[in-house]
């Protein structure tokens, strides 16, 4: 049986991610700056793509995993293909979050170390992606938010499951409860992130971080992550089934179209009108 090869970053034609590779280290740019690289349907199809491909080339120690711009790292789901493509149409969002589940599944099964450049605002999803990888390095004038609860989703496809693990229990209640921005610099405080540095040195500090994983035996640092990944697993494993269908079907309630709309539109949420249904 002939296993399937790592290909050359640059066969891929990809239209919404940037796929490099130098020597031992890959680096999967999300490149939808317009937009602060948030997710679209072909855009988890192509992380998916880059994800597999680091996976098999033997080559690949650590991957780096970073937005385009200087604005945002990412800003989780596309709102306006979510109101295009799934208001009013559970299987339409089925279909977007089981591509979303398979992502995080290959990200954090990759078998190699990975670390976040966050360069911007992380955001929703956008953390989630965050927290998938093994490692972060943020910008100090960025911030991390989750929105869930005040913009009409819940945050089960990571956030619910590994906020408590990684931050505490009554720290994850609170960042899921009032979606308030955290500075880069409790984000450090709170374990969010391993380093916060001046955005100048943030290329520095990455290449440093990358060249200093690079030099470890990785055979002993895969199955190490896989170790590590124990309670991340258990929980999502434990909840991301229902979560993919109870979300669905939320996708009909009165919540989600206020929401969702309210972003498209550039307006403020009626929370007021909410409380009345």
């Amino acid at each position: 049986m002939n296993f399937p090869d790592a290909k050359s970053a640059s066969s891929f034609d990809f239209k919404n991610i940037t796929y490099t590779k130098d020597g031992a280290r890959a680096t999967v740019t999300m490149n939808r700056p317009k937009v602060l690289n948030c997710l679209d349907f072909p855009t988890l199809c192509e992380l998916h793509q880059a994800f597999e491909d680091v996976s098999w080339d033997d080559s690949i120690r650590v991957m780096v995993l970073t937005g385009a711009g200087d604005r945002a790292f990412c800003t989780g789901a596309d709102l306006k293909e979510q109101e295009q493509s799934c208001l009013n149409n559970p299987k339409g969002y089925w279909k977007w979050m089981g591509k979303f589940i398979e992502v995080h599944e290959k990200l954090r099964n990759i078998g190699k170390v990975t670390v976040a450049r966050l360069n911007g605002i992380v955001v929703g999803g956008g953390n989630e992606m965050n927290m998938s990888c093994d490692l972060a390095i943020a910008a100090d004038d960025i911030f991390i938010k989750q929105v869930g609860a005040a913009r009409g989703s819940v945050a089960a496809a990571g956030a619910t499951q590994w906020l408590p693990i990684m931050v505490g229990d009554r720290r994850a209640r609170e960042i899921l409860f009032l979606c308030e921005e955290i500075p880069a610099e409790k984000a450090l405080e709170w374990g969010l992130v391993n380093q916060a540095v001046p955005r100048d040195q943030l290329d520095g500090a990455v290449d440093t971080l990358c060249e200093k994983l690079i030099n470890k035996l990785p055979e002993c640092t895969r199955y190490t992550k896989q170790q590590l990944n124990f309670w991340r697993e258990f929980s999502w494993h434990q909840t991301i089934g229902h979560a993919r269908d109870w979300l669905s079907i939320h996708n009909l309630a009165p919540e989600v179209h206020e929401g969702t709309k309210a972003f498209v539109e550039k307006r403020e949420i009626d929370y007021g009108k909410m409380i009345e249904q």
